[in-house]
């Protein structure tokens, strides 16, 4: 609850410190990276989850433990693409923004929770999976759904 509270308070300083939204949306997705790298390690410790063996079980590990441990949330997981590497994580409450009604026209192509996008993608890379991470839908924007989308590029190599 402390990190929902003072995550609009980081956004908005990142909105006086940066003129172009790209900026702050690349910045909170480096800080997510960042987080994600370091929270790997307390996920994998705290979760008792065993190694996944696909992309799919690896999409539901995030949404339903992951999200569920570290955001109370539980977001649906569809697959998006023949291949299995495509996945769509849509929340329907997204607990960053509980106390940010709209985004100001002028912050029209900010991405106000990018930094999920960073932690997604950092944790998998520390489990040698090389992925991309991006809102492909948010309500702030006026979207139906908040929706994640995680494409798996390929396995890294240990």
């Amino acid at each position: 609850e402390l990190f929902v509270l003072t995550y609009g308070a980081l956004v908005a300083q990142l909105c006086k410190d940066y003129e172009k939204d790209e900026d702050v949306n690349t910045c909170l997705d480096s800080m997510g990276y960042g987080i994600g790298v370091r929270l790997i390690d307390d996920f994998l410790a705290h979760s008792a989850v065993k190694k996944c063996r696909s992309y799919s079980e690896t999409a539901d590990t995030i949404a339903q433990v992951a999200f569920k441990m570290y955001l109370g949330v539980t977001p649906s997981v569809s697959c998006l693409s023949a291949a299995g590497n495509e996945f769509s994580l849509i929340l329907d409450k997204n607990p960053l923004v509980d106390f940010v009604e709209e985004l100001p026209a002028e912050r029209a192509s900010l991405c106000y929770s990018n930094l999920l996008c960073g932690v997604i993608r950092g944790a998998l890379e520390m489990v040698h999976l090389a992925a991309e991470v991006s809102f492909l839908q948010d309500r702030l924007k006026g979207d139906a759904v908040t929706e994640i989308g995680i494409t798996f590029l390929r396995k890294a190599e240990d």
